[in-house]
């Protein structure tokens, strides 16, 4: 890797620049239901008073998704944001495979096509698009019954993030009319097991493996509380916990006459073949390295109990550099040549910097889902421990901690490029409660507030952009009218899933130097200018294939 050139025309600044990426933080476009706009952030209003500023697309094309109605999400926006380029994402790749057969084609399909014993699926049960997608389960079903399999599970994992809070029937309803339609002479297909995916299974980061235990029990042991079938399953748990949305669903366990001493219709056996069909990365890694790791796992982790001998696929390579898993059915996007890399190679200083909740993203997804530096002497990444409970009980999260390191590093002369991300909008956005974003959105604002100050007492530069959007719409709308939807006691029903909604960008230079147009930055841009932005604000010259930078000249 090159180094990349100095710009002869840049002044320099004494102090470092600092990007600041509030996830999921958005321009939101309905008034009512925009906990953003309804919060008091008097201090970004300020910086933004005295900067150029403007909106980024951060969903659908812009960020390598099939269609722009495509919600953005985290892995694939820091990915944008990072490598400066816009790159075909996971469901493009995977719906595109499918489409042309090569799915069929490649050596993981036809291993685990190949069992003699019983095909399972797990992942994500919706059409989000953001993990996974049901079309992706239904397509690989039906090829699995024309490859000859004999038995196939499905072990459901509900959303309620990137669809409907409450929608999970809305998914079940249709899908068992399509096992229905598929099953018969010889093919014998059924969900077996699932539950909310913020209450087994789909942890990230090592931040609460006791989730993935309870995942493992369900779908591999068939240990989890007997019912029928999935939609029982879903309106006893309602019944039962008033309030309760898909994410948080409690584990179930399909029996042969769902009872206690019914028979587990869908337990993991030898010899079995397992696809993890989620094809987002963060969230299928603990769950993989519970199928494929050696016996230290059990020591480190949670005790599996009687691991079954199977064969095991992820949808994709969800960690480059480790190879894991083994065995994958899409191979992922190749970003080369990302941020990162150059800066390293250009011998800038660089801090990442956040919370567990997020801390990947500012290091393996910023990087190119790349784990690891490249370079140890050039590059820290530090990460902040998250609280281990709903994010709605404590929203501020570790946003003054992450500042607290911030404000150490700003002054320090250690680093020339620090990045961090604020968490907050994003996983809180994701529990539906307004009155926490909106703490959230405030407890952010003051974070925000001290950077700008050590910054500006530094002579660095602050740019503030986002991922996604995602707290600045709260609630459902009529897509036609735009009219809040409500639920039967005239409340809003609470929307826990991502925006369209652009993101903001704003260049806070207290020192500038006369170099770009410090009223007005370019327009109609995606968050992938990002990169050439930072390259800009360091005083080097992008390459020529990164998207544009925000700033004018």
């Amino acid at each position: 890797m090159e180094a990349l050139k100095k710009n002869p025309a840049w002044k320099g600044r004494k102090g470092p620049l600092v990007l600041v990426i509030m996830d999921g933080v958005g321009y939101g476009k309905y008034p009512e239901g925009d906990a953003v706009a309804d919060s008091k952030m008097y201090c970004l209003d300020a910086i933004k008073a005295v900067s150029p500023h403007g909106t980024l697309k951060a969903h659908g094309k812009a960020v390598g998704l099939p269609s722009d109605d495509d919600m953005g999400n985290s892995e694939v926006g820091h990915n944008a944001m990072g490598c400066g380029r816009v790159f075909n994402q996971g469901a493009a790749l995977v719906s595109q495979s499918i489409a042309s057969g090569a799915l069929w084609q490649g050596t993981a399909w036809k291993e685990v096509a190949a069992t003699k014993g019983t095909l399972h699926f797990i992942g994500l049960f919706s059409d989000g698009n953001v993990h996974s997608h049901l079309d992706h389960l239904k397509a690989m079903i039906v090829q699995a019954k024309k490859d000859g399999v004999k038995a196939v599970r499905v072990h459901t994992l509900f959303d309620g993030r990137d669809v409907g809070e409450t929608s999970a029937l809305e998914y079940i309803d249709p899908f068992e009319a399509f096992l229905k339609e598929v099953s018969g002479n010889g093919f014998d297909v059924r969900i077996a097991s699932g539950g909310g995916r913020m209450w087994i299974t789909m942890d990230r980061y090592g931040a609460d493996w006791e989730m993935v235990r309870r995942g493992w029990d369900v779908h591999v042991h068939g240990k989890g509380r007997p019912f029928a079938s999935a939609r029982e399953a879903v309106e006893t748990y309602r019944k039962e916990i008033p309030g309760i949305i898909d994410q948080d669903l409690k584990e179930f366990v399909i029996t042969e006459n769902g009872k206690p001493d019914g028979k587990p219709i869908g337990a993991i056996k030898d010899g079995d073949a397992v696809v993890y069909f989620n094809f987002r990365g963060d969230r299928a890694l603990e769950i993989t390295a519970a199928f494929e790791s050696g016996d230290a796992f059990d020591k480190e982790k949670f005790d599996r109990g009687a691991r079954p001998a199977v064969t095991y696929a992820g949808m994709m390579e969800y960690d480059g550099d480790l190879h894991v898993p083994a065995r994958y059915l899409v191979s992922p996007p190749s970003i080369d040549r990302t941020l990162g890399e150059y800066l390293a190679a250009s011998g800038i200083r660089t801090l990442a910097i956040s919370e567990t909740q997020k801390y990947g993203h500012v290091t393996y997804f910023f990087n190119g889902n790349r784990s690891g530096k490249f370079d140890d002497t050039l590059e820290t990444y530090t990460e902040i421990k998250s609280d281990v409970l709903p994010f709605e009980q404590r929203p501020w999260m570790k946003c003054a901690e992450i500042a607290d390191a911030v404000l150490k590093a700003i002054p320090s002369g250690k680093y020339d490029y620090i990045r961090l991300n604020f968490p907050n909008g994003d996983m809180v956005g994701h529990t539906g409660v307004y009155e926490a974003v909106v703490c959230s959105m405030e407890a952010m604002d003051l974070q925000i507030g001290r950077i700008a100050q050590a910054v500006k007492a530094a002579g660095g530069i602050l740019l503030i952009t986002a991922d996604h959007g995602n707290s600045d719409d709260m609630f459902e709308h009529d897509k036609k009218t735009g009219a809040v939807s409500r639920k039967a006691d005239g409340s809003p029903k609470a929307k826990t899933s991502h925006s369209l909604n652009p993101v903001p960008v704003i260049v806070y230079d207290p020192d500038y130097r006369g170099e770009y147009d410090n009223k007005h930055l370019n327009e109609g841009l995606g968050i992938s200018s990002i990169a050439a932005t930072c390259i800009d604000l360091l005083g080097l010259v992008p390459p020529t294939d990164y998207d544009r930078s925000v700033l004018k000249r």
